[in-house]
């Protein structure tokens, strides 16, 4: 009889793997189930509802596209000192000394690859082409496929809708997505989202299948409402956490800047394709994730806070 396949945000609430047991090559994931044609995502309704007090500004940084292959399996956020912590590979733009054993000091000293001098660290799990002509590594067999370059990446900072922002600290840490949301759920993968270009309003926790012409591109919304006092803590959560849905921040946190990242790809509408994954993740689309440490300079992050509070475009 053949498999029945249940959606992939279902199977991860239920606490189970995948129903068909494989993935579309015979390897551990993604499932047939965790494609979506975008033309079946309904598109969103109104997002932005700003208050009076909103900052409603937009700062974009040019840092390449990872077009010098910065990649290892380190987390320096979530598995600091530990090499190949990760499990998985990373691309990474910005910061050119990012890596486990990377420190505050060391970042501040490094080279970028951001035009406008922003020593920042970006990065996010590498995607690849399941075209079965790759094998994984030695020490990541269940992480295949060729690693496709990113055609496009878009970083922004933005504003809140219901308050002017205030700077991050430098070396604030923050994490968006949950790199096991499979086992875990859905409660910290809420903000990432997979789209097509052109087709933004249609956002997936699936691997979304674009029509010819249409980059696949990720979408990852960063936490904004700061505590005031660290720049990190022990799950990496806690210190930095999402607004209500109106935008006002907790009690007793003050909202920064907003992070998006957007990475876009140019996939053959046909071709199956993952990003990389823990093994017992099984390369699903809703463990997503991607880690963020802010090495702006006092000068540099000041002008992002007058932009984006000022309402202006930079």
């Amino acid at each position: 009889m053949a498999a029945v396949l249940l959606p992939v945000g279902l199977v991860a609430a239920l606490g189970v793997g995948y129903v068909d047991g494989h993935g579309v090559h015979g390897d551990p994931g993604p499932g047939t189930g965790d494609f979506v044609d975008i033309a079946d995502v309904p598109p969103m309704g109104p997002q932005n509802r700003f208050g009076p007090d909103a900052s409603t500004g937009v700062v974009t940084v040019d840092c390449g596209r990872n077009e010098n292959a910065h990649r290892n399996a380190d987390n320096v956020v979530a598995a600091p000192a530990v090499s190949g912590g990760a499990h998985h590979m990373h691309d990474y733009v910005g910061n050119l000394a990012t890596d486990a054993f990377a420190t505050d000091q060391s970042l501040a000293a490094a080279g970028t690859t951001c035009v406008n001098g922003d020593r920042s660290t970006y990065y996010w799990p590498v995607l690849r082409l399941l075209n079965g002509d790759e094998p994984g590594s030695a020490d990541m067999p269940h992480n295949s496929g060729a690693i496709l370059q990113p055609a496009s990446v878009l970083i922004s900072f933005r504003g809140n809708p219901a308050s002017k922002v205030i700077p991050m600290p430098r070396f604030l840490r923050a994490v968006t997505g949950d790199a096991k949301a499979l086992t875990t759920g859905l409660d910290n993968a809420a903000r990432v989202h997979w789209t097509c270009s052109g087709m933004l309003d249609r956002r997936t926790n699936r691997y979304p299948r674009c029509p010819d012409g249409h980059r696949v591109v990720r979408v990852l919304d960063f936490p904004n409402c700061w505590d005031g006092r660290r720049n990190d803590s022990p799950n990496h959560r806690d210190h930095l956490v999402f607004p209500a849905g109106n935008g006002v921040c907790p009690t007793n946190s003050f909202a920064v800047p907003q992070l998006r990242i957007e990475v876009g790809y140019d996939v053959p509408s046909d071709a199956e394709y993952a990003i990389d994954t823990f093994a017992d993740q099984l390369r699903s689309p809703i463990t997503d994730h991607s880690d963020f440490i802010n090495v702006m300079t006092d000068e540099q992050m000041a002008h992002v806070v007058a932009v984006v509070n000022s309402g202006r475009i930079s």
